[in-house]
């Protein structure tokens, strides 16, 4: 930095051996004390005020370099362990959010402090590029972390993002290429930036949070094919202001004030081209080999997290099939497969049978469903995907429905969208047939949908790992004698599936 930041500090992370010596010592097999003590050297240098911005920079970067092999396997145990506890959950969870705000801190303090001190243009083009491209990753991903969690986004967070790109921009590096190891890989300020704008617009909030980790990686491999641009085209469907501390927001007509910091961004090639991978599957094809997702998954995960970028991605995104109309009143809920199949058996006549179900309130309702407000936190089992049987208070009859979004607010609250499956359910314990005779598989439990479907069909929601293409299954429905055939499997999670069969009559 020619001289510039040559002034001495006392904190041990200034001196280049100390580093190297603290970093060698860190614990290589065990994830947990490494990532805390790392979390304390980062709080360090947050404290450290005297460090030189270049010297805190670099000290940062080698903690989050030796954090990175970390990071990961416990991202990998927080996404892939089925039934994760709640404890177990939140103890990975934070330290994931840990880590990145603070790291995320640290860098911004230096930039702070960096801008400051007036660099000529050189020091800048020197600095900038790598330390900005850290920082929007940093609060990227800490965005994400937010999301797998349904929170609201970090504080202030696009102000910040912002302030980065503007300063990459203001001496023309905000393209530069950096390389960041394994932590962010080859990338840009641009880049990290684009991705934050393209996540924000995919609406992840419907996803779990292996979907969206899988949402992400499409998203930065499709990176390149979506348009960024400084003025407004027709076709443009998101827009934001880079000094201004808002999310990229619709572009349902231009703003009132045109700035040189606004961009604006259409889906350009990038919605083809995901949809091209969606019909190559869908068609029993594979995902082409240049497209990481860091690791090999079953095509029936990945096809709806493809599906929901296809929407939300497109030209002209979803819109509210139905109007919201605003209520206040309690519902009766149970969740999981199991209840329901009680308060839907005829033998039990639609009681609960000594279960004890939660009391929501019912914030507001439309034809598709109804939205809750929770001020208690939730509890382990409320997750995106969760079956829920419910039932308005005061009435007897039982609906059957799942959660597909999910928001965390602040101060305990929580809101939760419900997308209604079906008001007419029948629970039913079925056993398999394979060219008419049964398998000798056990009876499946099994609820029949017998409301929404298409002409000839019914849905059935059943057991995990139950559907099977080459399988039907024989009922006596209203008084007469069907036969499901399987047709379609539509969506499935670690507690239930649900799959479209037709209807035919029995021999």
């Amino acid at each position: 930095m020619g001289g510039l930041f040559d002034k001495q500090s006392g904190h041990p992370l200034a001196d280049k051996r100390e580093l190297q010596r603290i970093i060698g010592e860190l614990p290589a097999d065990n994830a947990f004390k490494a990532l805390d003590e790392i979390g304390i050297w980062l709080d360090s240098l947050l404290a450290g005020g005297d460090l030189p911005p270049d010297r805190s920079f670099d000290a940062a970067r080698q903690l989050a370099d030796a954090a990175a092999p970390h990071l990961r396997r416990l991202a990998h145990e927080y996404l892939h362990t089925p039934r994760l506890s709640r404890a177990e959950e939140s103890r990975l969870w934070s330290i994931h959010s840990g880590f990145w705000s603070s790291f995320a801190d640290v860098l911004e303090r230096a930039l702070i402090t960096f801008i400051s001190r007036k660099p000529t243009a050189e020091q800048a083009r020197q600095m900038l590029p790598a330390l900005c491209t850290y920082l929007i990753g940093a609060l990227r991903t800490l965005v994400k972390w937010e999301q797998f969690r349904y929170g609201p986004p970090p504080k202030e967070v696009w102000r910040r993002l912002g302030q980065a790109l503007l300063a990459t921009e203001a001496v023309g590096v905000s393209a530069q290429p950096v390389a960041t190891g394994v932590l962010l890989g080859n990338t840009s300020a641009l880049t990290e930036y684009r991705k934050a704008v393209i996540f924000q617009a995919a609406s992840m909030d419907s996803l779990l949070p292996m979907e969206i980790e899988l949402a992400e990686c499409f998203v930065s491999h499709f990176l390149a094919s979506f348009d960024f641009l400084d003025t407004a085209e027709h076709d443009c469907v998101y827009w934001l202001d880079l000094r201004v501390g808002q999310p990229p927001q619709r572009l349902a007509k231009m703003p009132e004030q045109l700035t040189p910091t606004q961009r604006f961004y259409r889906p350009g090639a990038g919605h083809g081209k995901i949809l091209a991978v969606l019909r190559d599957l869908e068609r029993g094809g594979d995902v082409p080999p240049e497209i990481n997702l860091g690791g090999q998954y079953p095509v029936k995960t990945l096809l709806p997290v493809l599906r929901h970028l296809c929407a939300y991605l497109a030209p002209v995104p979803p819109q509210r099939r139905h109007d919201r109309h605003r209520v206040r009143h309690q519902m009766q809920v149970l969740h999981g497969l199991v209840n329901s199949f009680v308060v839907f058996s005829k033998e039990f006549g639609g009681q609960s049978l000594g279960l004890q179900p939660d009391s929501w309130q019912v914030d507001n309702v439309s034809r598709g469903g109804f939205g809750v407000v929770l001020n208690e936190p939730p509890k382990d089992w409320l997750r995106v995907g969760a079956l829920l049987a419910l039932q308005p208070a005061g009435g007897e009859n039982w609906l059957l429905g799942c959660v597909r979004r999910f928001y965390r607010g602040v101060n305990s609250e929580s809101r939760i969208g419900i997308q209604t499956l079906s008001r007419q359910v029948e629970a039913a314990e079925l056993t398999p047939l394979r060219q008419g005779e049964t398998t000798g598989a056990g009876a499946v439990p099994i609820l029949i949908l017998l409301e929404g479907n298409l002409p000839g069909e019914v849905r059935l929601v059943m057991p995990p790992h139950t559907f099977d293409s080459r399988e039907r299954f024989e009922y006596m429905l209203q008084g007469q004698a069907v036969i499901f055939e399987s047709l379609l499997l539509l969506e499935h999670n670690s507690d239930y599936e649900i799959a479209r069969y037709r209807l035919l009559p029995a021999a």
